[in-house]
């Protein structure tokens, strides 16, 4: 069983993901590609535009991230913690960060700035 967060963009389409690497590698947390739409992939090859599904390495483990119209779902284990949990909120956050997005939390719908300030982000992430 996985666990998902969504991150709506009501302004427009999803940002690229050139756009959301920047976010996280300007910070000193750096992702690799792992699959794009089911196919292998390298760990610094950029997705088509178009893509639908990433499986994204981070240094506490793989996180998935479904395209849908309007808006990106991050996907992780149920049984997340530590810092793959991190790692989840953090491709949450750089969406939202990167394109204006909102997270949807059980608490409610935070925009980026909320979102950093009250999620558990990874200590380069975090408010300081």
């Amino acid at each position: 069983m996985g666990m998902d967060q969504r991150v709506t963009f009501p302004g427009g389409p999803a940002p690229a993901w050139p756009a959301i690497a920047a976010v996280l590698n300007e910070r000193g947390f750096g992702v690799q590609m792992r699959m794009i739409d089911g196919e292998l992939a390298f760990p610094d090859e950029e997705p088509p535009e178009a893509w639908r599904e990433l499986r994204v390495g981070t240094p506490g483990g793989m996180v998935t991230l479904r395209r849908e119209p309007g808006r990106v779902v991050c996907v992780t284990w149920g049984n997340a913690q530590g810092e793959l949990l991190h790692a989840w909120n953090a491709l949450a956050w750089a969406f939202a960060e990167a394109g204006g997005g909102r997270v949807e939390t059980p608490s409610g719908t935070l925009d980026a700035a909320d979102f950093r300030r009250t999620a558990d982000l990874p200590p380069a992430l975090r408010p300081g």
